[in-house]
């Protein structure tokens, strides 16, 4: 480990004594595949870092975990495997359990809300970024996969008692609420999701609309049910701190103002590419279905218990979520 921190800081210190006005390329890692809404809003931000910084600055984007998977991003970028790249918290429960406070089963399935507190919180706390430091991260910008519904095969998940002994894959705190309403919740990645769906070794899959439909996992559905209850928002670009500070002021500014902004751009991206997915699975033949309010009600009360019982942060949240409302 001390020998890839060593040689992060021997690049981050090449970019520094880089010949002025020659063009500084950044390697972001990106565990999923480049389609999908996703896909487009991390190339936005490329392209918006290329086209704000005159091309000083550009991005060279590694996709399909070519670099490293989800599960080892953290310590990847921290390392420097790459400049730069995308972390999903749910993967880290303790090393980012700030960032998974945006991951809680509150009742908001508003993806620019969501995106928008999350960003502020990660912005405004010092304490965050010294803790982001120690692991040798900055915080860039925040994307979110919008509301968690469900995809199934067989019987579609149409109420609460649905749940019991179904094999499911879960996400994050939202799979913990399924497994207290009896569901049989199998650890895997939304990554690998297709094929156990297709195998038999899940019956169903926690997911988000347009995730669905660019890992192709419509293929493999016969329903999916509307759950309208939340969204995992730990999902964003960190980036290796040694590198960061490598980077002039203006070069700095670019990358987090440009983070900022993927917020707004990438609410407007994602509401377009749910639709869309939706349209997609119905195409295909999926059985498309919206939990009745009673029954998400019942779901809501779940993830209410489950931050009463351990979750703290939340209030930090709810108070950011209501000075962007205002």
């Amino acid at each position: 480990m001390s020998f890839l921190k060593n040689l992060s800081f021997a690049a981050a210190m090449t970019v520094a004594a880089s010949v002025a006005g020659a063009e500084t390329v950044l390697i972001h890692g990106e565990a999923g595949p480049n389609r999908g809404a996703r896909a487009d809003a991390l190339q936005w931000f490329a392209d918006q870092v290329a086209e704000r910084s005159e091309n000083d600055l550009r991005l060279d984007i590694q996709w399909g975990g070519a670099l490293f998977k989800a599960n080892a991003a953290v310590q990847s970028i921290g390392d420097g495997v790459a400049d730069m790249g995308s972390v999903i918290a749910v993967y880290y429960p303790q090393e980012m359990a700030a960032y998974g406070i945006a991951d809680l089963p509150v009742n908001n399935p508003d993806a620019w809300v969501g995106m928008r507190a999350t960003d502020e919180l990660m912005r405004s706390s010092p304490v965050i970024a010294e803790d982001l430091a120690k692991k040798n991260l900055v915080y860039i910008g925040t994307f979110t996969t919008s509301a968690v519904h469900i995809g199934c095969t067989g019987d579609a998940i149409r109420s609460v008692e649905d749940i019991k002994d179904r094999k499911i894959r879960g996400t994050g705190a939202y799979g913990k609420v399924f497994g207290e309403l009896g569901g049989n919740m199998v650890n895997m990645s939304i990554y690998k999701a297709y094929q156990g769906l297709d195998t038999g070794l899940l019956e169903c899959s926690q997911g988000y609309s347009y995730a669905v439909t660019a890992l192709k996992q419509q293929e493999v559905m016969d329903n999916y049910t509307l759950l309208n209850w939340g969204q995992v928002g730990g999902v964003g670009i960190f980036m290796n701190k040694d590198m960061f500070d490598a980077l002039s002021e203006d070069q700095q500014a670019v990358l987090l103002e440009t983070g900022a902004d993927l917020s707004d751009e990438f609410g407007r991206m994602i509401t377009t590419a749910n639709d869309n997915a939706i349209a997609a699975m119905k195409e295909q033949g999926v059985e498309v279905f919206e939990l009745p309010a009673e029954e998400r009600a019942k779901l809501v009360e779940g993830g209410d218990e489950m931050e009463v019982r351990g979750y703290i942060g939340i209030e930090a949240l709810g108070r950011t979520q209501t000075w962007i409302r205002q």
